[in-house]
C-alpha cells in the first residue's frame, strides 16, 4: 500500500511541478508591435531608457513608428532646410536629404543637434521634449548702428556664448538693433528673446570678474522691443536695463509671442524684430549683446 501510494503521489507532482515552476508572464512577454505602440506615447528619453530592459524592447524603440509621433507634421520641410547646411559644412561631399534615406529615430536625433547656417551667424536645432524649433541668431546676423566703429562696439571672444564672440557697446547716443527671419516653424507659440548683459566679464586667476565701471544711460528711459510677423502679429515691450542680482548675469529680454497655426506650418515663418533707445539726450554704454533666440513658449518661461 505504501508503494503505491508513493507512486501515485510522485505521478502527481511530476504533473504540477513544471506548471508550477514556470514564471508568470511580463513585459518581456509582450508581442514587439505592442511594446513599439506603448513606446510611441513616453518621451525620448523614457524610450532609451527601457530600450536597455530587453532584446525585444531594444528592438521595438527602433521602430519608426515610435520616433515619427515625436517628430513635427513638417519634419520633411525641416530636414531638407536643415540638413542640406550640414552638408554645406562637410568636405567629404554632399550626402542626399531625403527622409527616406534615414531612420525616424536618425531624423530625431539629427534634429536635435545645432544646424548652423547663414554664413555661420544662426544656429536652428529641436528641442528634445515637445518637439518645438529653438533658433539662435549671433549678433553678427542682425543689423545694429555702429557696429564698424570701435569708438562705440568691440567684438569680446568669450565662452559664455554659443558663437564664441559678443558684441560690446562702449558708449552711444542712438541705440538700434534690427533683425530678420524666416523659417518654417511647427504649429505651437513662440518667443523671442534678447540675451544681453550689463558689464564686461573676464576672467582673472581663472575666476569670473564683471567689471561695470562702463555701465551707464540704461536707468533713464527705457528701451523698446519689437516684434512682427507676416501674418500680422505684432508685440511691443519695454524694460529697463537694471544690474542683475548677480552682476555679470546674463538676461533674457522677452519681446513678445508669436502663434504658428498647423496650417502655417509648411510655408516660412517671417519675423521682425528690433530693440531701440534713441533718447539722444544722454549716452548709453556697458552693455553686451549676445544673440536673438527664439524658444518654445513653456521652455521660454523656464529662462
Amino acid at each position: 500500500m505504501g508503494a503505491g501510494f508513493s507512486r501515485q503521489y510522485s505521478s502527481k507532482v511530476d504533473k504540477i511541478g513544471p506548471a508550477a515552476s514556470k514564471p508568470p508572464p511580463g513585459l518581456a512577454d509582450l508581442p514587439e508591435s505592442c511594446v513599439a505602440l506603448i513606446l510611441s506615447f513616453l518621451d525620448p528619453c523614457d524610450v532609451c531608457g527601457l530600450a536597455v530592459l530587453s532584446q525585444r524592447f531594444r528592438q521595438a524603440s527602433l521602430a519608426d513608428t515610435v520616433w515619427e509621433s515625436k517628430l513635427p507634421p513638417n519634419y520633411k520641410i525641416l530636414v531638407k532646410k536643415l540638413f542640406a547646411a550640414d552638408d554645406q559644412h562637410q568636405t567629404s561631399g554632399d550626402q542626399s536629404t531625403e527622409t527616406s534615406n534615414f531612420t525616424k529615430k536618425e531624423i530625431y536625433a539629427r534634429l536635435c543637434l545645432a544646424h548652423r547656417f547663414a554664413g555661420d551667424t544662426m544656429e536652428v536645432w529641436m528641442k528634445k521634449n515637445g518637439g518645438g524649433i529653438c533658433v539662435a541668431i549671433s549678433w553678427k546676423g542682425l543689423k545694429i548702428t555702429g557696429i564698424s566703429d570701435r569708438r562705440y562696439w568691440n567684438y569680446i571672444s568669450t565662452d559664455e556664448s554659443r558663437f564664441k564672440t559678443v558684441a560690446y557697446l562702449q558708449q552711444i547716443w542712438w541705440v538700434e538693433v534690427e533683425g530678420k527671419l524666416e523659417l518654417e516653424f511647427p504649429a505651437g507659440t513662440y518667443g523671442l528673446f534678447f540675451r544681453m548683459q550689463l558689464g564686461r566679464t573676464s576672467k582673472r586667476l581663472g575666476r569670473r570678474a564683471c567689471n561695470l565701471d562702463g555701465v551707464h544711460g540704461w536707468n533713464v528711459k527705457p528701451v523698446r522691443f519689437q516684434l512682427s510677423t507676416s501674418n500680422g502679429q505684432q508685440a511691443t515691450a519695454h524694460h529697463y536695463l537694471k544690474e542683475p542680482a548677480a552682476p555679470g548675469e546674463w538676461t533674457h529680454y522677452h519681446v513678445g509671442d508669436f502663434v504658428v497655426d498647423h496650417t502655417d506650418a509648411c510655408t516660412p515663418t517671417k519675423l521682425n524684430f528690433s530693440m531701440t533707445q534713441i533718447d539722444c539726450t544722454h549716452t548709453k554704454g556697458g552693455l553686451c549683446l549676445d544673440s536673438v533666440f527664439v524658444y518654445p513658449r513653456k521652455l521660454g518661461e523656464r529662462i
